[in-house]
């Protein structure tokens, strides 16, 4: 008799993400392992360069009157949300590393605003310092972890940031399950835990899951 897998997903998911994971037989369980708050964000002035490595610090910026003149951006989704907004996107990259590196070799004399959260990564600033770009941080967001206790082991894992990495395993342990990442800092987070880490070959909520999905879809 077959056992359908169960996994976890550290982020509630859309009805078309669950969809996913249901027309493959994977049953799952779902919570926010962090919370999201925006903060009053005040600029009067003009923003030349901005860069943006989430969905969540261009959510602030559109809804902040704030006028952007070129933005450079990590993943594929936040570009999205960014032409949405009219906003024009000059480089794009899959990880806050590629970024910079793209921003060090093409625009060395530029002057950038980095729009993050407070718990944002330190690829980028350190490697953009190392250079002597100029990068003013502004703080846009602050991520808000949840601790929450789950007395179950599941056969897969869902994360999709460090600081949902971080705001599970402050409670919970990993043991044997298989940990899908949205992407290689959150690999790098889930690394300390274990060594049964996929990562996404783009960094989307769907294509998480559709890793998942294979990876269930050979060993049912």
């Amino acid at each position: 008799m077959k056992v359908e897998p169960t996994i976890l997903s550290t982020k509630k998911l859309s009805y078309s993400q669950k969809e996913l994971l249901l027309n493959s037989g994977i049953g799952f369980v779902e919570y926010d392992a962090i919370e999201i708050e925006f903060l009053n964000v005040t600029i009067d002035q003009l923003i030349q360069n901005a860069i943006f490595t989430s969905k969540n610090a261009v959510k602030v910026m559109l809804n902040s009157g704030v006028t952007i003149q070129r933005c450079f951006c990590v993943g594929d989704n936040t570009k999205k949300l960014l032409q949405q907004g009219g906003i024009e996107v000059i480089e794009a990259a899959q990880n806050a590393k590629d970024l910079a590196e793209i921003i060090v070799r093409n625009y060395q004399q530029e002057k950038f605003h980095f729009f993050c959260g407070n718990l944002r990564r330190d690829e980028l600033p350190s490697i953009l310092s190392q250079n002597k770009i100029s990068l003013e941080e502004i703080v846009v967001y602050k991520t808000l972890k949840k601790s929450t206790k789950i007395d179950r082991v599941f056969d897969g894992i869902l994360f999709f940031s460090p600081s949902g990495v971080e705001s599970y395993t402050s409670t919970n342990e990993i043991k044997e399950s298989m940990v899908f990442c949205i992407g290689s800092t959150t690999a790098s987070e889930a690394k300390a835990h274990t060594d049964n880490i996929i990562i996404a070959n783009k960094p989307t909520v769907e294509n998480v899951i559709v890793q998942a999905v294979k990876y269930f879809d050979k060993r049912i």
